[in-house]
């Protein structure tokens, strides 16, 4: 079956008992960005239920949770403990900076917030030509899954702070290196 493949990852949106969307992802590799990605395969809203937020939220669980919540907030929430605990003046004063990962990050790390920060302009720029209702719609989702990602990132750094623990690697060069 479907959901006994590992790199399946789906889900079904109902209203009660009745399925009103469905939404199919397979996990990937980019080569271009050099880095795990979510291939949305299928996204499918039953007629009657269109128009309705359906589709928003399955594409809020496919960015938000997937992409914020088990990649990105993650890593952000442990860099922000690390920093906390090894700041100095320079990453303090560029805090969020360091904590995203545009400077004192692994190599990979680093390649994948210079390269991630660009392919988010290119795509600002390209929706911002876009007619409306196409570039609503592409707002929405976006303030969804970015809504989503700092409740994750929030909420996962109030619970790194609370334990004492790294809610993930915080990416940080090794002791031979420097911040």
């Amino acid at each position: 079956a479907l959901r006994d493949l590992p790199i399946f990852h789906g889900a079904l949106a109902f209203s009660e008992t009745e399925p009103v969307g469905l939404i199919n992802c397979f996990a990937g590799f980019s080569t271009f960005a050099a880095q795990p990605l979510l291939n949305i395969h299928d996204i499918v809203v039953r007629a009657g239920w269109r128009g309705r937020g359906v589709g928003q939220a399955l594409l809020a669980w496919a960015e938000g949770y997937r992409g914020f919540q088990q990649r990105f907030s993650p890593r952000a929430a442990a860099r922000v403990l690390y920093l906390y605990r090894h700041a100095t003046p320079a990453t303090a004063w560029l805090a969020p900076l360091f904590c995203v990962g545009f400077f004192g990050a692994t190599p990979r790390v680093l390649r994948l917030t210079w390269v991630g920060a660009a392919l988010i302009v290119l795509l600002v720029v390209l929706v911002h030509g876009m007619d409306q209702p196409w570039r609503g719609i592409i707002d929405a989702g976006v303030v969804v899954a970015l809504t989503w990602g700092l409740l994750s990132f929030l909420a996962l750094c109030v619970r790194a702070f609370g334990s004492g623990d790294y809610p993930a690697d915080p990416a940080v060069p090794g002791p031979r290196q420097r911040l």
